[in-house]
């Protein structure tokens, strides 16, 4: 694993008792920063993220390796009592405990915060819930699409007139941990000035809230529940704000274009749009003079753009919408991505040898920091990899007290 002395949370010991994906993007992400994670896990199985949608019996899941690169692993049974006094003694050892259990379950083992605390007051303790403290729902299980839907995420995606859909990126699960993630790193801070621990607790319903700033603003406007608007901007009235299909047909042959409001900048982006396909004709067109115009005619201006992008590349049509100044994305599908040679000159992508699978693609940390440096993405581990050196480092066990727990099935 990489040194990380030049990294932003270097010394910072992390136990990860996190499961699935919520949880595992905290502990990865602090990872990704320079924290030592410590991913613990039962002896049988581990984390049930290990096999979750397998392509092999031999070998951890993909879903499981994208999650946990830069971890160390150990295995601990938390149902003896030797293993709970096992971690205890590893808690009194580290700076962060990370747990997203379903609810409940933590207290059951004897890790909620009030028992932490009491080994170690200068801990910080991140967990993840479905729903807050103080929700009818505390007690009901949830995964990233039932936040989804509760955090009015499902409700405003979709098309107009249609049905409500899921949008597809993560955003409870991810968005959760990335949340977390940042509550600890402050709480981490203000430890420096109190010298004391903290617990930080985030609710995956309102983090999907948090996102959704949008949808409320336009509620407060109208009076109702926000509108699905499709590819429309939630929060505008822009147009062209949309998808135009692209040479080739495929199913991600398309690149999305958003001229912005820029009345006031003279409609500087609509009229290079314009000269861009051809038609600098319509410029003086009064059908289409303000934004408001074009809006209140937006299937007409769909019109004009459509049969230009038609013979258009859409890398082509990115670049050349883009070198006018006018907002253009290509749709980048998944097979684009992990092939873009500058994800991976960033760090953003990189190719790992896996013990069992062999060379995989994982992603890396998107936030660059000048004064510490980007890390280097290290082989997610195996079940229980790094136990005895753990034990060793941190609780100084010898070798024979490590093959005494291992025998008894502690470890």
């Amino acid at each position: 694993m990489q040194n990380t002395q030049d990294r932003a949370l270097s010394g910072i010991r992390v136990l990860d008792l996190t499961q699935w994906e919520a949880g595992s993007m905290c502990a990865q992400s602090l990872a990704f920063l320079g924290a030592d994670v410590i991913k613990i896990e039962k002896p049988k199985g581990g984390d049930p993220a290990r096999i979750a949608s397998a392509d092999s019996p031999d070998a951890d899941s993909l879903y499981f390796l994208v999650l946990n690169s830069n971890k160390r692993a150990i295995t601990i049974d938390l149902a003896r009592e030797e293993g709970k006094a096992l971690l205890r003694k590893l808690v009194a050892k580290c700076d962060v405990l990370l747990e997203n259990f379903a609810p409940g379950t933590i207290k059951r083992l004897g890790f909620d915060y009030d028992s932490v605390r009491e080994i170690n007051p200068r801990i910080v303790y991140g967990s993840i819930s479905g729903f807050s403290d103080e929700s009818p729902y505390r007690d009901f299980r949830c995964f990233d699409a039932i936040a989804q839907s509760v955090g009015g995420a499902v409700a405003f995606t979709g098309e107009p007139g249609g049905a409500p859909m899921k949008p597809g990126p993560t955003f409870a699960d991810t968005g959760s941990g990335l949340h977390l993630a940042i509550g600890i790193v402050a709480a981490l801070h203000q430890r420096q000035l109190t010298g004391k621990g903290q617990m930080v607790k985030v609710a995956m319903q309102e983090v999907m809230v948090n996102f959704g700033r949008m949808s409320l603003a336009r509620t407060q406007l109208t009076g109702r529940a926000a509108d699905r608007v499709g590819n429309g901007s939630p929060s505008s009235t822009a147009a062209p704000s949309g998808l135009y299909a692209c040479e080739g047909g495929g199913p991600n042959d398309y690149c999305f274009i958003y001229t912005a409001r820029d009345e006031f900048s003279g409609n500087k982006q609509w009229h290079a749009l314009l000269r861009t396909i051809g038609r600098a004709d319509l410029i003086d067109d009064p059908r289409f003079a303000t934004p408001q115009a074009r809006f209140a005619r937006k299937e007409d201006v769909d019109e004009v753009i459509a049969p230009w992008m038609a013979t258009q590349n859409k890398r082509v049509a990115m670049e050349k919408l883009n070198g006018a100044g006018v907002p253009a994305g290509a749709v980048f599908d998944s097979l684009d991505i992990i092939n873009d040679p500058s994800l991976y000159a960033t760090g953003m992508l990189t190719k790992v040898q896996h013990p069992t699978r062999g060379e995989i693609t994982l992603a890396g940390w998107p936030v660059k920091m000048t004064g510490s440096s980007t890390p280097a993405i290290s082989s997610p581990p195996l079940l229980g990899e790094h136990t005895a050196d753990v034990l060793r480092e941190f609780l100084s066990m010898s070798s024979d007290e490590i093959e005494a727990l291992r025998a008894g099935g502690v470890i």
